[in-house]
């Protein structure tokens, strides 16, 4: 018989269910992502520092684990609470149950919880703190959760950034012996998906920490600087900020993400955080300089604030489902940014003209 266990929020709402994967607590940020597939790359994706997630799609599990579709070297989530756990997965590149998987990297997971309701309560109070346990009482968790700090309050930048640089090689066709260009890419959770493109697009990276100062990273000669992806609150970052701020101007610059915030904060920009965020693979971004719109997958529980944007900068892409901020760039300087997740290419390849767009922009730099 499954051991039981609960997800307890800090509103004390409490959803019961059943452990799977590792035994302990987990404690972080509650959210949810309405992707209908993509659990491991959820799992993995170092945007998901700090917080427990919650698929709205109800069978989890079913194509089980495999070796190619990580963005990270580890699990990034805090804890995974799921409708349904598939037990026996069916998928020819599967060597790994999600139980299995979770419980070798010491991640607690609860299933057979209606995920409608906790997303509902997300939806109508915004995202909360929340710690999953099998072995405390309700009133034990809620007092945990009243003690711990708040999500906004850490750098989560500084857990999942790589503590040394490495590089990944640009992939040549033949007869070509040099990459198109090279980037230098500071990493605040950079997912494995934007090396794979820039690889494949001919472009060689070098993945740098994300305390690496400007003058180092210059040092280097990229012909581009890219800002990536990463968790946490944008306003807790004002080392980084000030390294974005010296590189301006110095290389071409392209932000995803928080890279976007960044870059938005080295302007004197505000950021705000959402209610409950923009987390799956459907969120409809309007580009403003042509019309078209697309379908992107998104990540993010932080937006820019546009009545703080200056006269630098200006809005590229909007997000048809609230208006927020989805893209910036530099009127007179090559440097953009977008907030949503050009990599992950619910398209599929809907996205990828961003990338190609940053190298011309490296191209005709050089």
């Amino acid at each position: 018989m499954a051991k039981r266990a609960i997800l307890v929020l800090e509103d004390e709402s409490v959803y019961e269910g059943d452990a799977f994967g590792a035994d302990g607590d987990a404690l972080g940020e509650v959210v949810f992502n309405t992707s209908m597939t993509g659990y491991q790359e959820m799992l993995t994706d170092p945007s998901y520092a700090g917080q427990i997630v919650v698929p709205t799609y109800p069978l989890i599990g079913n194509y089980g684990v495999n070796d190619q579709d990580f963005e990270s070297a580890r699990i990034q989530v805090s804890g995974f609470v799921v409708r349904e756990e598939c037990l026996e997965p069916n998928h020819y590149l599967s060597d790994s149950t999600l139980h299995h998987y979770l419980a070798e990297n010491n991640i607690p997971g609860v299933s057979g919880v209606d995920t409608r309701a906790i997303t509902r309560r997300l939806r109508q109070a915004g995202v909360m703190k929340g710690l999953i346990t099998s072995d405390k009482t309700p009133q034990q968790a809620v007092e945990i959760l009243r003690k711990s700090p708040g999500y906004g309050e850490t750098d989560y930048v500084q857990q999942v950034t790589t503590t040394t640089p490495y590089q990944w090689e640009a992939v040549l066709p033949e007869g070509v012996a040099q990459p198109l260009c090279k980037v230098a890419a500071l990493d605040c959770g950079l997912k494995y998906s934007i090396l794979r493109i820039l690889n494949r697009l001919g472009v060689t990276v070098t993945v740098v920490p994300a305390t690496t100062s400007a003058p180092e990273i210059l040092k280097m000669a990229p012909d581009g600087i890219l800002l990536s992806p990463g968790p946490g609150n944008p306003e807790v970052l004002d080392d980084i900020v000030a390294t974005v701020r010296q590189l301006v101007g110095q290389r071409p610059i392209m932000g995803i993400c928080l890279g976007n915030q960044l870059i938005a904060r080295a302007f004197g920009s505000k950021t705000f955080k959402l209610k409950f965020g923009h987390r799956g693979g459907n969120h409809p971004v309007r580009d403003l300089a042509n019309g078209r719109i697309h379908i992107t997958a998104q990540n993010h529980g932080y937006a820019v604030d546009p009545d703080t944007i200056g006269d630098e900068l200006e809005v590229t892409h909007i997000n048809l489902n609230d208006g927020t901020v989805e893209g910036l760039r530099h009127k007179e300087l090559p440097l953009f940014a977008i907030q949503y997740h050009s990599e992950a290419s619910p398209g599929p390849l809907d996205n990828v003209y961003l990338f190609e767009n940053f190298i011309e922009m490296m191209r005709n730099g050089k």
